[in-house]
């Protein structure tokens, strides 16, 4: 009997230190001090870089990488891949003809997307704002756009 009380009293005592030693690590790392904070990303940062088809097929945008060639000197492969050299191409026309007052940088911000809707409420039955976000009407009417090139 005195051995089991002397085996009680141990293991409440190691549980005891363990749940102390337990809380004590935990309390030791929300204490700590903030890990040190990174600018966000944003989509503009990773744009140059990615393909931004708008909504278009591969095929519809093969369309349009060839009516760049043909017209504003894009250069690189017809893949279906609207990249920064595509967007470079297509905002060489929208800086001549649509209001695009941006950098040739391949980027697809709000100012590619507001020449862009003016071109497309021109000819191709775009009826929303030009407000320089791509919505549905946007890449409908993108679409309409790559249809007819």
């Amino acid at each position: 009997m005195r051995t089991n009380i002397v085996t009680r009293t141990l293991l409440a005592t190691t549980t005891v230190a363990a749940l102390a030693a337990g809380s004590l690590a935990a309390a030791g790392t929300s204490f700590a001090a903030p890990a040190a904070a990174h600018p966000a990303v944003t989509s503009e940062a990773v744009t140059p870089q990615a393909v931004n088809n708008l909504g278009l097929s591969t095929a519809q945008a093969k369309k349009v990488q060839r009516w760049l060639k043909s017209y504003w000197h894009y250069t690189g492969s017809i893949d279906g891949k609207l990249g920064p050299n595509s967007w470079k191409a297509f905002q060489r026309c929208l800086k001549k003809y649509w209001g695009y007052t941006g950098p040739i940088d391949g980027v697809v911000g709000k100012g590619t997307i507001k020449g862009l809707q003016r071109l497309l409420k021109d000819s191709y039955g775009y009826r929303g704002a030009i407000d320089g976000i791509a919505g549905s009407g946007t890449k409908a009417a993108f679409k309409r756009f790559a249809d007819a090139h």
